[in-house]
Parts: C-alpha cells; structure tokens; sequence
C-alpha cells in the first residue's frame, strides 16, 4: 500500500464519510507526488455540490508542497487537481446535523467537497488552513493589477 491510502485509512477510521474505491482514488496521488514530496495529511470526500451524490469519491492529500486531489475514472483515466499555496485563497466549512461541505478557493476556481462528517471537518479545516496560511508567508505579495 502506498502512503496515501494509509492515511486515507487512518481518515476512515475517524468518522463515518461517505467514500468509495480509495485504493483507486489513492494511486492517482501517489502517482502524482513528487521527490521530496511528504503526504502530511489526506482524507476523502465526494467531489461534488450535493449531499445525495455518492459516487464521486476523491482523495485529497496535503503535502509538503501542494494540496492534491486526485479521482479515478470508473473505466479508463482519472482526474488531477494541485493547488500550489501561491493560488490557495480561502477555504469555507458548511457544517450540517450529519454532512458537512468543504469548499476550496483557489485564484482559478472553488473545488467543491460534500458528505463529509461532520466530526472531521474541523480537522480538515485545521490542517488546510494552517498549512497554507504558514506555506503562504513564504511567497512575496502580488502586485495589484490596475
């Protein structure tokens, strides 16, 4: 097993969100990361705007470098996002009684995340936000574009 499905695993043992086909979902990352590259956090979520689309699950890692997100095509290919912390903006938790929603945004587009426990968003949040908030001091501000 690779890096990225042990602490998929780990993430799965947390709380009761809705995934399918980590392995799967896993490999995509894990064929993605690069040297040097550490995984310091992962979990899984469905990659979509609503709470009663189940099927399209999608591993998101954060590493030492990037946030990735990474989802398996159910007969051929995949999807890859990466999210470098130069084009993170803003991250927004919508906590409801079971499912919670993560949405990521980026100076590109908002990647929405759904069926997320709600035990485990504030984790996610925490570990998101601190990590680019520490990553983001590191790169010198953009110059406003009149």
């Amino acid at each position: 097993m690779g890096v990225v499905y042990d602490e998929l695993l780990r993430f799965k043992q947390k709380g009761c969100t809705v995934g399918w086909r980590l392995k799967a979902h896993a490999s995509v990352l894990e064929k993605h990361l690069n040297d040097g590259e550490k995984v310091l956090y992962a979990f899984y979520a469905q990659k979509n705007d609503s709470i009663t689309d189940i099927i399209t699950t999608c591993a998101v890692a954060l590493t030492n470098k990037r946030l990735i997100i990474g989802r398996k095509r159910l007969l051929f290919g995949y999807h890859f996002i990466s999210i470098t912390p130069d084009m993170f903006n803003d991250l927004t938790v919508h906590a409801g009684i079971i499912w919670s929603k993560v949405y990521i945004d980026t100076i590109k587009e908002v990647v929405k995340l759904s069926n997320i426990s709600k035990k485990a968003v504030t984790e996610i949040e925490t570990e998101i936000t601190e990590y680019m908030m520490r990553e983001k001091k590191k790169y010198p501000p953009r110059e406003k574009k009149d």
